[in-house]
């Protein structure tokens, strides 16, 4: 696929709002935000297919059951992946290839432009509810731990595997432009490592791109990825500190200004979730990553719209993706851009 300077080989966060440091809207051009870019595959018109009770994402190839809670009541992580198993032993609505998704299959249905839920605004979707959905992938840092995202906001966290949270199955297998997770080894609920064939866990099911080898090349002056596309400053701190979201994006501007280099950009937070490693943690990033300077939280340019005084932040560090306030200097700053 031939990429002009501000695509992606990555699907685009949904945001089409700009916003400054008191979550006012702002015109976007040069703001250096996400909306301003829209970097990344444009979503399809009618992205949705209902097939009866099943939906069709024309964007990523996976199919859904149209109702986001057929369950009807939260699981423990082990009983929900007991739930999938009955499902496929009935042949729930003529299928025996039910699974939970991965994060990134999850991660995949969200907007960043909408809230209550943060799903597209054209989703055909039923029941779909406004708190956690637990994934297939088990966090590296806790392996007794695993994913989940909230479908009232779209942040992504880990809890227990004892705690109880909501299912949404998938089917099918993700196409290019959703990333595999990264995670190799299956665990049970109660971390301990355990063969992966009929487990349901991520690592039973790989989705999606698969990883180059090696997945890093030195380019002259970055690093890119092989596997999105993207080329990140080899200075995963250009920032030389905690910034405010502001001065993280005023940043981006001097490195431009002392490079000559036009297409540096501070990522949207699709691109800096697709630097996890889910097999990995402190930092999760892949091993023999040639990065230097490694931080913990990372701005993104993507407004938060549950709070546009606040923005989308990656948790490096565990791989978890929230949200900071944008006055305060917390987090740090890496400029990327496309190949």
């Amino acid at each position: 696929m031939a990429l002009n300077r501000f695509q992606s080989r990555l699907p685009q966060t949904g945001q089409r709002s700009c916003h400054d440091s008191d979550g006012l809207i702002i015109d976007c051009a040069n703001s250096g935000q996400d909306a301003e870019y829209s970097v990344g595959i444009q979503w399809p018109d009618n992205r949705f297919r209902v097939r009866g009770e099943l939906v069709e994402d024309r964007l990523t190839d996976l199919t859904w059951t149209r109702c986001a809670n057929p369950a009807g009541f939260p699981l423990d992580w082990q009983e929900a992946l007991d739930y999938v198993a009955e499902m496929n032993q009935q042949q729930a609505l003529g299928f025996d290839d039910w699974r939970m998704p991965n994060r990134r299959e999850l991660r995949s249905l969200i907007s960043h432009q909408t809230l209550r839920p943060p799903l597209p605004v054209d989703h055909p979707f039923t029941d779909v509810f406004g708190n956690w959905y637990w994934t297939s992938t088990t966090a590296a840092v806790a392996p007794d731990h695993a994913w989940y995202i909230s479908l009232d906001g779209g942040r992504m966290f880990f809890g227990g595997k004892d705690q109880s949270f909501m299912l949404w199955p998938v089917r099918g297998r993700a196409n290019d432009r959703v990333l595999q997770t990264g995670q190799n080894v299956c665990h049970d609920a109660l971390g301990r490592v355990r063969p992966c064939a009929g487990s349901g866990a991520d690592a039973e099911y790989p989705s999606g791109a698969s990883w180059p080898k090696p997945r890093f090349q030195t380019v002259s002056d970055g690093v890119q990825d092989l596997l999105s596309g993207l080329v990140w400053h080899s200075d995963a701190d250009i920032g030389e500190g905690p910034v405010s979201w502001q001065q993280a994006l005023r940043s981006i501007h001097e490195l431009r200004t002392a490079t000559g280099e036009s297409a540096w950009r501070l990522p949207n937070i699709n691109e800096l979730e697709s630097l996890v490693d889910c097999s990995r943690g402190q930092p999760a990033l892949p091993d023999q990553h040639p990065f230097q300077a490694v931080r913990d939280v990372y701005w993104s340019a993507t407004t938060s719209l549950y709070e546009p005084d606040w923005a989308w932040a990656l948790y490096l560090d565990k791989g978890a993706v929230g949200v900071g306030m944008k006055r305060f200097a917390r987090f740090h700053a890496w400029a990327v851009r496309a190949c």
